[in-house]
């Protein structure tokens, strides 16, 4: 038997053609700009551009609040185009056909150039003259004004309501998602008031237009009912002037509802699908404005004059459309009214979701710093903060976490605090406005100014006005800014305890990274050998120890070969310390082949290997108060040479002399003799214990 594959002819969808309702208005629009139209189309055209301005006019006025309506600005251009495209298609009837009496043009503009105004070209021109006073003068040049005051005020007030959403999740207030949505709100408001400032130049741009095209319809008319067709002045007037004056009162009346709606909008005291989705679920999705433009165009309609089949069709389109929206409005409520019966509300209750995880670097902020996050008050230290993320993670070797930054009423004003998992791991204060003078240590001068000291590394510095900058450097003083200030103390405390930035986590992404380029590696690595709490260990007491990781796939193989061995986080270490010995080097002395460094006196070393392996009853105080001494001693004088001061020892005493020293000297490193690489040279510049006398023990 044979099966027929072909497929079945698949049911057309109306969902396909979603979306494209606005390119088609738009092709219409070209289409009445190139083509002439009959009479009973621009009847047709005229009524749809009347029924739209009171669609937007009434939307705007049962909207809420102003961003229930996004998509006005795009709607009001969308009919300013509209409004000119009818403009050209009956500027052209009217000259062309104009000759053959004031019904040439269709039903609308007769109407309106006899009816309206009585039939007189000169009451006409009075009635035009009053209308586009009130759109111009009032109407138009108030809301033009407003929209651009609100748009500045809106993008100036960013800054505070995102603070001030900051302020309620961390008091409780709200949840994430909460300040998720009211962050989108104050960016959409943004936007939206920005967009508005921009589109009520269309509406101020039309009522020009409207003015000069009355003008040149009618000289042009006059001419070309004089000169080419032979009428008469007055028979030229009679026809072309009231036709022109019909012309711009139809065009005049949707202009003046559209600055009205554009008013409205801009006055109110802020979703996501394309333009062409979002106009039509917000243009017809209120029932009340259809029913309501529907009862207004059906009265219209009625009155003698009118194109009575034109307007009564259009109501009636729109009544049916009101009435289904208001069905399909009803069935939704219906539903829930229906559950509501059944399960009546209950509390929500508690959940994971209300326990707020902390931020891994966090950055507070007092009020008066607000405008160094603030891009659009030319703050930059948004993006010094990332040019340090980048610069750290690169030189760390593992990403570091995003800085979470917000403001604290709780601080004074000009004061910042840095946190590490909620908890403060230094704080400072800048000056907005002035530059932080820091002493070197070495300057041929003084400044004045507020006296403070660096909150970096606690050296000498004094606050002083930017004029005074150019002075300041002259005397030997370094000049950073406010955001600079901060962007350094940030870094340093990151370097310093990088340890505590990374996790488990982030070890296995270093892992995965590896595992693309050494799979095999990584495979009998981890779990095989050795855990990921482990190989986490070692690198944390490599950070804290100032030792980059970024050649993970060096200390992935140490530990591979060391594992088998012990698991020992400590010697495992040592062991990874030892195939990282180029690494180190360079990042202690740089590119020098030579390196400057303290040794311990070979008595010293003895004393100290034998209290760590238990083989002495223990240390003196006072030998460890005198060694401490002496190592800070040679640190300061190698430091003021430029050079970073460094301890040389075994390695069975490099980690008990480095935590013993940690915290006491800045920069200072403890290596041991197996990390030096065999191409490198060091100079011993003190032997630390020597020349002492007796070194006893306890």
């Amino acid at each position: 038997m044979a099966v027929n594959n072909l497929a079945a002819p698949r049911a057309f969808d109306l969902s396909m053609l979603n979306g494209l309702g606005t390119p088609f208005l738009l092709f219409l629009m070209l289409v009445m700009m190139v083509l002439p139209l009959p009479p009973l189309i621009l009847d047709l055209a005229f009524t749809f551009n009347i029924a739209l301005a009171m669609i937007i006019l009434l939307a705007s006025v049962y909207a809420s609040r102003p961003l229930e309506f996004s998509a006005f600005p795009s709607i009001l251009l969308i009919a300013t185009l509209l409004r000119l495209s009818l403009n050209v298609a009956s500027t052209r009837v009217v000259l062309m056909e104009g000759h053959n009496g004031t019904g040439a043009a269709g039903k609308v503009i007769q109407a309106f150039g006899e009816f309206v105004v009585g039939g007189s070209y000169a009451v006409g021109i009075v009635v035009f003259a009053i209308l586009v006073i009130i759109n111009f003068v009032v109407v138009t040049k108030g809301a033009g004004r407003i929209s651009e005051v609100t748009a500045r005020f809106t993008l100036d007030a960013m800054p505070g309501k995102q603070m001030a959403i900051d302020a309620d999740l961390n008091a409780g207030i709200i949840d994430q998602d909460a300040a998720k949505a009211r962050r989108e709100d104050v960016a959409k408001e943004a936007g939206f008031y920005g967009a508005m400032d921009g589109a009520s130049k269309f509406v101020r741009g039309d009522a020009v237009a409207g003015i000069l095209i009355l003008f040149i319809n009618v000289i042009g008319g006059f001419a070309v009912g004089v000169l080419q067709h032979d009428l008469s002045g007055t028979e030229a007037a009679n026809n072309y002037v009231l036709l022109t004056i019909g012309d711009g009162l139809v065009a005049q009346i949707p202009s003046l509802l559209l600055s009205t709606a554009t008013a409205i909008i801009v006055t109110r005291v802020s979703d996501v699908q394309d333009m062409g989705s979002e106009i039509v679920s917000q243009l017809f999705g209120k029932p009340k404005a259809l029913l309501v433009t529907a009862m207004l165009i059906g009265v219209m309609g009625m009155v003698p004059g009118m194109p009575h089949l034109v307007f009564l069709s259009l109501a009636a389109l729109l009544g049916a459309l009101g009435y289904a929206r208001t069905l399909e409005g009803d069935s939704d409520v219906l539903e829930p009214e229906v559950v509501t019966e059944d399960r009546p509300i209950e509390a929500k209750e508690l959940s994971w979701d209300d326990v707020v995880a902390v931020d891994e670097v966090g950055l507070e902020v007092g009020y008066r710093l607000i405008s160094l996050v603030d891009k659009s008050q030319g703050g930059e230290l948004l993006s010094r903060i990332k040019g340090v993320r980048k610069k750290l993670s690169q030189e760390l070797g593992f990403l570091i976490h995003s800085t979470h930054i917000r403001d604290n009423l709780d601080l004074s004003p000009n004061e910042y605090r840095i946190s590490f998992h909620d908890v403060t791991v230094g704080s400072g204060e800048v000056y907005p406005g002035k530059e932080l003078a820091i002493n070197p240590g070495q300057v041929f001068g003084e400044l004045q100014g507020v006296q403070v000291k660096d909150p970096t590394f606690g050296l000498d510095a004094v606050w002083i006005e930017p004029s005074r900058r150019d002075d300041g450097q002259a005397m030997g003083y370094t000049i950073v800014d406010c955001g600079t200030v901060i962007a350094t103390h940030l870094s340093q405390l990151i370097k310093n305890q990088a340890h505590e930035l990374i996790g488990q986590d982030v070890v296995q992404q270093l892992l995965d990274k590896l595992a693309i380029t050494s799979p095999r590696l990584v495979e009998n690595l981890v779990p095989k050998l050795i855990g990921l709490g482990e190989v986490t260990k070692v690198m944390q007491n490599l950070l804290e120890e100032g030792v980059p990781i970024r050649d993970v796939r060096t200390i992935a193989e140490a530990l591979a070969e060391h594992a088998t061995k012990s698991q020992d986080t400590d010697a495992l270490t040592g062991h990874v310390r030892v195939s990282l010995g180029r690494t180190i080097f360079q990042v202690v002395n740089g590119v020098g082949r030579e390196m400057a460094v303290m040794t311990l006196d070979s008595q010293l070393e003895q004393i100290l290997q034998g209290a760590i392996q238990g083989q002495s009853g223990g240390l003196e105080p006072s030998l460890m108060e005198s060694t401490i001494s002496q190592i800070i001693e040679v640190s300061g004088k190698l430091s003021a040479d430029g050079k970073i001061p460094v301890v040389l020892v075994s390695g069975n005493i490099r980690l008990f002399l480095s935590r013993l020293l940690r915290g006491r000297i800045s920069n200072l490193y403890v290596l041991a003799y197996e990390e030096i690489p065999a191409s490198k040279t060091i100079k011993v510049v003190e032997a630390i214990g020597g020349g002492q006398g007796q070194l006893g023990k306890s």
